[in-house]
């Protein structure tokens, strides 16, 4: 995977948890930066380890599938960035509703719920030649990154900007698989 393409997927499994930071963000009265950056540590760390544990599920069964790994990755980035740009057309009317709580609680399961696509691209990933911990710290950062930026912003951004952040993340994922299977089939 080149870096362009690892630099994108980074981005694009960011998006959702952005998409949340925003709610979370819009929901505290003035968020200050610390606030911001522990949010988006937690949401870093746990975005850095899910595409590990699909990883490791994944590798358990790469040698009995290595000759399809390459439509794998790409149906499974089809079928998450398609979920993806699906979700971003859909009512948020229970996110709304909890996007006035802030305890710890809610931003991990939040967290964990954003993160489980980053598992599955993790699953993915096993199929391909690409650094496991360089994917996993690359999503780590970019998650954190944009978590952070997605609270101090919530206020003045709100959902509009979160459900195209989504949207725009959900392309990416159709492109990075489509990208994959095109340098395996030409390979």
């Amino acid at each position: 995977m080149t870096f362009t393409a690892l630099v994108f997927l980074a981005l694009a499994m960011s998006t959702d948890a952005f998409a949340a930071a925003i709610a979370k963000g819009a929901a505290l009265r003035t968020p200050t930066f610390p606030q911001a950056l522990r949010i988006g540590l937690l949401f870093g760390c746990i975005e850095t380890i899910t595409p590990v544990l699909g990883w490791a599920l994944g590798s358990l069964a790469a040698d009995a599938i290595r000759q399809w790994d390459h439509w794998i990755a790409f149906a499974l980035l089809l079928g998450l960035g398609g979920r993806m740009i699906w979700l971003s057309f859909q009512d948020d009317d229970e996110e709304e509703e909890q996007g006035g709580s802030q305890n710890l609680l809610v931003l991990v399961l939040t967290a964990v719920a954003t993160s489980i696509d980053a598992a599955a691209v993790g699953v993915g990933l096993a199929f391909v030649d690409v650094s496991i911990v360089r994917a996993a710290l690359s999503i780590g950062v970019a998650t954190t990154t944009m978590v952070t930026i997605g609270v101090l912003l919530g206020r003045r951004l709100g959902a509009v900007v979160g459900r195209n952040a989504e949207r725009i993340g959900g392309v990416v994922l159709v492109l990075v698989g489509t990208t994959i299977l095109i340098e395996h089939l030409s390979a």
